[in-house]
């Protein structure tokens, strides 16, 4: 297919600077006090901080509240997570940004809530509830929310409301619900009902942002995830070895043979593969997860022998520390996209 041109009206919009901010996950803490800190007082000052700024949106890559652990060991020190009342709470302070915001879920606001030992509550009916609470029709959340596409509105997937796409300089954008804790695959040789589902689900969503991408004519895509989809499992031979070489004096050793297991993240990396060898311009994914401030090109092509050139992947922060990532988007620089990690510094 060939790539349209671009109108002049679309051209005067990608001339334009645009920025926006990607905040912190909110994961567990082996001791509760922080996560009440990060939760209850943190993060509402640094939305607070962010309202001043000259923001186009802010994404929430998910994980807004603790697991059940935290709350298990010390229900006195955190709120209990995974009830309407605490979900209440977030989205009240989700609601204090100026700037449109845009969550994807994570894993401990459903997945993990089985954990929960105060309550019995099932991680689908909590993913129902965030699915009700943070989703409202067409639009993002915030004071001044933007105009999103839901892929509630596609045919067959119609509870797939957490699934958006919008576009903002020249640049198309979608967020993609995958969850850490294996994605939900769960641990029997049969995947669960729900990831088969939601599998579906996102392999059709993620073809749609590439095809709109493409129809577009964007300079670039970028995906939101909460989940790291693990990139260094497909790496072998000296690619792996050199992942290891800096801690094997610690005794951290490569191992020998990786075990023929399915992953809760194989159909992603298989599609972005597919996808990327036709697809050539910027394409980023963004998530959390792990805590660790990273960016890199982690996707390894197997046939090229060689990581795929146009693809980043960028992680932010996690418990215990909080801050967001500054990205800016360039039409002018030829890398598009420009990266600034910011910690939250109380005033």
């Amino acid at each position: 297919m060939a790539e349209k041109s671009h109108s002049p009206h679309r051209y005067e919009l990608q001339r334009k600077v645009i920025s926006y901010h990607w905040p912190d996950s909110l994961a567990q803490t082996t001791k509760p006090i922080p996560s009440v800190s990060l939760i209850r007082i943190e993060l509402p000052k640094m939305i607070a901080q962010m309202n001043r700024e000259n923001l186009s949106f802010v994404i929430h890559v998910g994980d807004f509240e603790a697991d059940p652990r935290p709350y298990n060991r010390a229900p006195t020190k955190i709120s209990m997570p995974c009830v309407a009342k605490n979900f209440k709470r977030v989205k009240a302070v989700f609601q204090t940004s100026k700037h449109p915001f845009v969550l994807t879920p994570g894993d401990n606001d459903w997945t993990d809530c089985s954990k929960l030992k105060a309550k019995k509550v099932k991680p689908t009916d909590a993913l129902a509830m965030v699915r009700r609470m943070f989703y409202p029709k067409g639009k993002s959340l915030g004071q001044n929310p933007m105009p999103v596409v839901s892929q509630s509105s596609d045919a067959g997937f119609a509870k797939f409301v957490e699934n958006l796409t919008w576009s903002k300089g020249g640049v198309t954008f979608a967020t993609v619900h995958l969850v850490g804790s294996n994605n939900n695959l769960g641990k029997k040789p049969e995947p669960k009902a729900e990831f088969i589902d939601r599998t579906k689900a996102n392999t059709a969503w993620v073809k749609k942002a590439f095809a709109k991408a493409r129809a577009d004519n964007s300079l670039g895509l970028v995906l939101l995830t909460q989940a790291n989809p693990a990139f260094e499992g497909n790496w072998t031979g000296r690619t792996l070895g050199r992942y290891f070489r800096p801690i094997a004096s610690l005794g951290v050793k490569q191992p020998k043979k990786k075990k023929a297991k399915r992953h809760g993240y194989d159909e992603f990396r298989q599609l972005l593969l597919k996808e990327l060898a036709t697809f050539k311009k910027h394409t980023l994914l963004m998530h959390g997860d792990n805590h660790l401030v990273k960016m890199d090109k982690p996707l390894w092509d197997p046939k090229a022998k060689r990581f795929v050139a146009n693809f980043t992947r960028v992680e932010t922060f996690g418990n215990p520390t909080t801050g967001w990532i500054h990205v800016k988007v360039d039409p002018k620089d030829p890398d598009l996209f420009t990266f600034k990690p910011k910690m939250y510094r109380a005033k």
